[in-house]
């Protein structure tokens, strides 16, 4: 007489799929309470000020009609001495915007700023057919500048300042000769170390010990 089939062993008890686990998942489970690894040695960054210069719009003739394209002119500051700038294109507006920031969160730039408010000297910057002369002005003056050049004085942290353009009205002009004079502001003490000198020997004593304090 033929034996009846069996495919396996038979189980009486209730079926397991796998061993139990009493203890914490560690299929990327976290415990309670236990801080996550990035938050550990964080630091907080200095909180930006943006702005935005222009928006301009471009339009390519395709085939099926026209297809827009912006491109943004953006200023970016810690308000204490850098400030940077950035331009991004992009299908859409925020996209744009936002390549424009991140280029200038890379691209900023520290300037020396007299009692924390005001230029050290006067300054005259130049790119291509930008022109831009910026004078220090006592305190209570205000920002006395127009147009980009004004985005840019209040990322920097300048509080007082007249600053007149002379050359084109084009922003990208403007923004670069306004930069490439602000890369030379120097104070009494960048000026003493580049000459080999005592800040002392270049302004008096009375006066070192004032610019000292200004800074």
């Amino acid at each position: 007489m033929a034996q009846p089939r069996r495919d396996g062993p038979r189980r009486d008890g209730p079926r397991r799929d796998g061993p139990r686990r009493d203890g914490p998942r560690r299929d990327g489970g976290r415990r309670e309470g236990r801080r996550p690894r990035d938050d550990r040695g964080a630091r907080e960054e200095p909180e930006l000020i943006e702005k935005l210069v222009g928006i301009n719009r471009v339009a390519k003739v395709v085939k099926g009609g026209r297809r827009f394209g912006f491109a943004a002119l953006v200023v970016v500051g810690d308000g204490r001495g850098r400030v940077g700038f950035g331009n991004g294109k992009a299908r859409e507006v925020p996209e744009a915007i936002r390549k424009a920031t991140e280029q200038a969160k890379r691209a900023m730039i520290r300037v020396p700023l007299r009692e924390g408010r005001t230029l050290h000297h006067d300054i005259e910057g130049r790119f291509g057919a930008g022109r831009v002369v910026l004078r220090p002005a006592r305190p209570g003056t205000g920002i006395i500048a127009g147009g980009p050049m004004r985005a840019i004085f209040e990322a920097l942290g300048v509080q007082d300042v007249v600053a007149k353009s002379v050359g084109t009205s084009n922003p990208y002009n403007m923004i670069k000769a306004t930069f490439e004079g602000l890369a030379r502001n120097a104070s009494p003490r960048m000026v003493a170390q580049r000459r080999g000198k005592k800040v002392s020997e270049l302004l008096g004593e009375r006066r070192a010990a004032v610019a000292d304090a200004q800074e």
